[in-house]
């Protein structure tokens, strides 16, 4: 095994790189290149375009090329197969396994998608990933790899060793050999350990541990992380209703649900609308971002227009506009925070495992310590600074009030939204920050009202 080159791609050699691919220097780009990581080379040909990365790509073997691929950037990478014939897809995808080898399969047109198939000289490879084409991409059978190493529960510790080294080119990361019945029904599974330690001859009946979680082809993506992060699983087999073993699920595959579904959260929550990359076009990044920016525009004239109620009372005392932006700002902030908290919880199904009540009464006591403190250093500051009594007690008061509301409302949105099955991160964005803008001039203009 070649050992892996630290990569470092600074100015010069990025362009020296390019100078390389222009002149077609075939020497200087395999020896650039030799023992690097894939997913380094991956990085540097996101500086080229198709044709030039194709070139690159040529000279490199089969395996090193497909995971190159394989690491490349879901849209860039769809574009980039548009250079490809179909039959030297067809060699990308039989070097990767099933499951990386579908996600690239259904990136394509129908009709290459067939032409792929159909070159494959690889029974085994070929019905695997027509097998895996049936499913959706957001289940346990999409994300599932049929490369595995199953054992009888008859067969003894030197047949199953048999199997692991007849199998040890096709599979990449093996953690364990799971056991079956003569039914291919999933009994559990026996660790690499207890196979070197244990008898030529003893059965795997005797040594195979039965307590093993798997998780069924139609379980959602999110059903899958939350099991495996739960359990540190580095892999998870998947079955069919029957309990028949049909693939597994390995770490790396769940990273990239977890990443996907951090990335999604933080658009939402960040008031954008969909799935949307720097690169992507200006009309794709308007769309995503012109629904919130629209519904905070629409808070901000009901708010003016909410002030313009009270305008007889600012004309009175002009000093109660200059806290509105400090009790708008508090209110976001705190609502923001709260629903945050609660998205990030959502994520463990046993967040919440003490109750509603316990949970709401939690936030509550929360909201008064923040908003006693807060209230008193308003208030002091407001008489350090010459500001009037009366007026400095109604701000106070009213942030107090603020506090606890936005908490209230920022616990509770994304609980309910979870509940009617709407993404919970869409409380955290734009919808908290207005909502609590209106709720907070509301509570502020009818504290004033009262006591003023």
């Amino acid at each position: 095994m070649e050992p892996i080159v630290q990569f470092e791609l600074s100015n010069e050699f990025r362009e020296r790189f390019h100078e390389a691919v222009i002149n077609c220097d075939v020497d200087f780009i395999k020896q650039s290149l030799e023992g690097v990581n894939s997913a380094d080379i991956s990085t540097l040909l996101y500086e080229f375009n198709s044709e030039d990365s194709k070139y690159v790509l040529d000279l490199l073997d089969a395996n090193i090329r497909a995971e190159i691929i394989n690491d490349l950037d879901e849209d860039l990478r769809e574009k980039f197969l548009k250079t490809f014939e179909p039959e030297e897809i067809t060699q990308i995808v039989y070097h990767l396994d099933s499951d990386d080898a579908v996600d690239i399969l259904n990136e394509l047109s129908v009709k290459n998608r067939e032409e792929v198939i159909a070159g494959l000289d690889d029974a085994e490879k070929e019905a695997n990933i027509l097998d895996l084409l049936r499913y959706e991409d957001d289940v346990a059978g999409g994300l599932m790899a049929k490369e595995l190493v199953k054992a009888n529960v008859n067969w003894t510790v030197i047949q199953c060793i048999e199997e692991i080294r007849r199998q040890a080119e096709n599979i990449q990361k093996l953690y364990s050999v799971y056991v079956v019945d003569d039914q291919e029904i999933l009994l559990g599974r026996v660790s690499l350990r207890r196979l070197i330690l244990a008898g030529d001859k003893k059965l795997i009946a005797e040594i195979y541990d039965s307590d093993l979680i798997s998780v069924h082809t139609y379980a959602s993506e999110e059903e899958v992380a939350q099991l495996m992060r739960k359990y540190d699983l580095e892999a998870i087999p998947v079955v069919n209703v029957h309990g028949k073993l049909l693939g597994r699920i390995t770490i790396d595959d769940i990273v990239d649900v977890i990443t996907e579904q951090a990335e999604e959260e933080r658009q939402i929550m960040s008031g954008i609308a969909g799935d949307v990359e720097e690169d992507d076009s200006i009309w794709d990044l308007t769309k995503a971002r012109l629904p919130w920016l629209i519904v905070g525009v629409l808070g901000g004239f009901i708010s003016a227009k909410f002030i313009g109620i009270f305008e007889d009372d600012l004309l009175r005392i002009t000093a109660i506009a200059f806290f509105i932006p400090l009790i708008q700002a508090t209110g976001g902030n705190v609502g923001i925070q709260s629903s945050s908290i609660v998205v990030q919880s959502l994520a463990n199904p046993s967040a919440f495992g003490g109750g509603m009540l316990k949970r709401l009464a939690k936030v509550l006591v929360t909201a008064v310590i923040n908003g006693l403190f807060l209230s008193v250093m308003v208030y002091v500051f407001n008489l350090i600074t010459g500001g009037d009594l009366n007026l400095s007690l109604v701000v106070s008061i009213a942030l107090f009030c603020v506090v606890l509301i936005a908490s209230f409302l920022g616990t509770i949105t994304p609980l309910l939204l979870d509940k009617i099955g709407v993404n919970p991160a869409v409380a955290s964005g734009p919808f908290i920050t207005t909502t609590n803008d209106l709720l907070g001039l509301a509570v502020y203009f009818y504290i004033i009202h009262l006591i003023l």
